[in-house]
């Protein structure tokens, strides 16, 4: 089984790696960045070692000729600029899976509908999501993770391709509420972080309830089915990101809640303004989401947001 992962930080590194014992993997990254330099240097990041099975590759069109099957693994606001880059290689009828969580800052847009918009050639398209970290699966412990497209047929296939004893892959079967849920989930990362800077990490169960319920209703508005919030998009990835010491987003809010400085990657920040666009834009309360919002783009201090959260008029537990 071959396949391209374009991307080598830790997710695409661990998928590129994994993948590479049912055969050759092509994986590029963009020659300059450090991820790349320290892989082609060592073969080696902060995680792993690559097998041999993996061929680092900086060109581009060479990745892409290199596998029907594509992996994409960046940051979710390059997506559109990136797709923008593959106009220019023959790609009409490959396979690209989307192995990342955010929505796009600017437009509230989903992933897919960056890249379908972007791309002008036919392709098939996935996203891959779900709960695991990379250094959980290097030590052998194994997850579940969600497989959706707007395609059943090419959905199962994938999933066929890539489930494995490691990773136990579910068909998907709606790739709205896939990937709204996917990328909310960071935004409660980051509630779960604050809460932890703050000392309030016993509120986290209700955070989990409620993060759940609002983006469940956001996730009905936009069309989707409302129980992908309850799946493995969302609610399944809670305790790797508002738990885990491995989560980017969770250390980020918490980095905020104590005034320290946190430099790596949190999708989590930019998806919040995408979000409270949406729930605008779809008339749904998102009081968590608005929260976590007011802290991060408004200056609001998170023991004034908390409150103003908690003195919010009562509500039925489950309201509309």
């Amino acid at each position: 089984m071959n396949c391209t992962v374009l991307g080598c930080g830790r997710w695409g590194s661990f998928l590129a790696s994994f993948h590479s014992r049912r055969g050759r993997v092509v994986l590029w990254g963009r020659s300059g960045s450090r991820s790349f330099e320290t892989l082609r240097e060592s073969r080696k990041n902060d995680y792993l070692t690559l097998p041999e099975a993996v061929v680092l590759e900086e060109d581009l069109g060479r990745a892409l000729a290199a596998s029907e099957t594509v992996i994409i693994s960046i940051s979710a606001q390059q997506l559109r600029g990136f797709a923008a880059r593959l106009n220019g290689h023959p790609i009409a009828g490959k396979t690209f899976i989307l192995c990342m969580k955010g929505l796009e800052e600017e437009t509230g847009k989903r992933l897919t509908q960056v890249m379908r918009e972007s791309l002008t050639q036919p392709v098939g398209l996935a996203v891959w999501v779900g709960p695991g970290h990379v250094q959980d699966f290097l030590a052998g412990v194994p997850n579940c993770m969600v497989v959706d497209s707007d395609d059943r047929a090419l959905t199962r296939r994938i999933v066929e391709q890539f489930q494995s004893e490691l990773l136990r892959l579910y068909i998907g079967t709606d790739l709205i509420g896939t990937e709204i849920g996917a990328a909310a989930k960071n935004v409660m990362g980051i509630a779960a972080g604050l809460l932890d800077g703050k000392g309030l990490s016993s509120l986290k169960g209700a955070l989990m309830a409620r993060g759940a319920r609002e983006i469940a209703r956001l996730i009905r508005a936009m069309g989707g089915n409302e129980l992908s919030a309850y799946g493995l998009c969302h609610l399944g990835d809670y305790e790797a990101t508002l738990f885990s010491p491995h989560s980017h987003n969770r250390r980020f809010g918490e980095a905020v809640a104590r005034g320290e400085q946190y430099t790596l990657l949190a999708e989590g920040v930019p998806t919040t303004q995408a979000l409270v666009r949406l729930g605008e834009a779809h008339g749904v309360e998102l009081p968590i989401c608005e929260t976590v919002y007011a802290i991060l783009y408004r200056g609001v201090p998170a023991e004034e947001a908390f409150q103003r959260l908690f003195f919010r008029s009562a509500k039925e537990e489950f309201y509309v």
